[in-house]
């Protein structure tokens, strides 16, 4: 008896616990789902602002240091800087850049900042140059070498050469009691205090100030040269700075026949055919002798009709604007394109001494030809 009731207490038990499963188990686990939804979202985005804003910090951190790495060089320029550009400014040859690895890839946007600046320069592979290409250098070059170390075997092996040839050598280091420092006939310092890679290895805060000091003994030596507008224009005629600065507006004017033109005692109506026909959105207006007396434009036509001006019976001198602005024909595009923008017109009579009209120049003229 005894055994039969234990028996039965156990099932009992043990349906009443099956039970109890089935119906709480889909329940609990709902429960526990949501709750770590609830718990894993928050975390989600926290971790996501958390690794944004680490990011912003390292980049902080990196401008903070190459800034200081740029900065610092402002207090140690001296004489040796002065020499080095009086050194360029004698070389009647041309000005070969060298450098490895990162020191070289800073080397050729140098040598490419002298080139465009009126200094015939170019860059020399240090290892080509012991295998081969030392024929570039010539007796009136001038050598401009770059290595943070000082110690660059490549850069070393060409300073014998460069020295039986007479050769000046500039030399851009971070250690100025190196090899190559003690060797050179100007040695600048871009030593930096420390290198935006948390690790010191990466070249970082160095070139940045070996490129800094490459643009300021560029701008120095343009600067020494007297280099003007013009001259940069000539390096660069196919780019916008090139058109701003060498177009002028005798080239884009319209001219002769392509002039809107009327006389000064013809009727409104006249001067309306003669600007539908030109298309240039105005007309002169000019004297018996042919000067400028006033211009009028399309939007004179509708403020006069919208006065209820009978056009058939004004003269054109009377519709016109005795003082328009004028411009030489031998000015910058660029000038007539500030013009425009100061006064807020779109075209200007092109005349010589501000009386007789050679052409008229509009601002879509300017826009097709990329000088606005």
């Amino acid at each position: 008896m005894r055994r039969g009731k234990t028996k039965k207490l156990k099932l009992s038990a043990r349906r009443s616990q099956t039970r109890k499963v089935r119906t709480i188990g889909p329940v609990s686990k709902t429960v526990t789902r949501r709750s770590k939804a609830m718990t894993v979202m928050p975390s989600g985005r926290e971790s996501k602002a958390a690794k944004m804003e680490g990011s912003l910090a390292d980049g902080r951190r990196v401008l903070e240091i190459e800034a200081r790495a740029v900065q610092s060089l402002v207090h140690r320029l001296d004489a040796k800087f002065a020499k080095a550009v009086d050194l360029l400014v004698q070389c009647k040859g041309k000005v070969v850049v060298s450098g490895m690895g990162k020191s070289g890839l800073i080397g050729q946007k140098i040598a490419a900042t002298l080139a465009s600046t009126g200094t015939s320069s170019f860059f020399l592979h240090p290892a080509e140059g012991v295998h081969g290409d030392l024929g570039m250098l010539a007796r009136r070059d001038a050598l401009v070498a770059i290595s943070n170390s000082g110690e660059t075997q490549e850069l070393l092996q060409l300073l014998p050469y460069v020295k039986r040839l007479g050769i000046p050598v500039i030399a851009f280091t971070g250690r100025m009691t190196s090899t190559l420092a003690k060797n050179v006939d100007v040695a600048l310092d871009v030593s930096v205090q420390e290198e935006a890679c948390p690790m010191g290895l990466a070249p970082t805060a160095s070139t940045t100030a070996t490129l800094a000091l490459g643009d300021a003994l560029a701008v120095a030596l343009l600067q020494k040269r007297e280099f003007k507008e013009e001259d940069f224009a000539r390096f660069h005629p196919g780019g916008t700075l090139g058109r701003r600065l060498l177009v002028k507006v005798k080239d884009l004017m319209h001219a002769d026949s392509e002039i809107p033109m009327v006389q000064a005692t013809v009727g409104g109506m006249a001067a309306m055919l003669e600007m539908s026909a030109k298309k240039l959105g105005m007309t002169t207006v000019v004297d018996q002798e042919g000067a400028l007396v006033g211009v009028i434009t399309d939007g004179d036509l509708r403020r006069f009709i919208q006065r209820g001006t009978d056009l058939v019976n004004t003269t054109a001198n009377e519709l016109a604007s005795h003082h328009p602005k004028t411009i030489g024909p031998h000015e910058l595009a660029a000038t007539a394109v500030e013009m425009m923008e100061r006064y807020s017109i779109t075209t200007l009579v092109v005349t010589e001494d501000g009386r007789m009209i050679r052409g008229v120049i509009h601002l879509h003229d300017l826009l097709k030809n990329g000088i606005v």
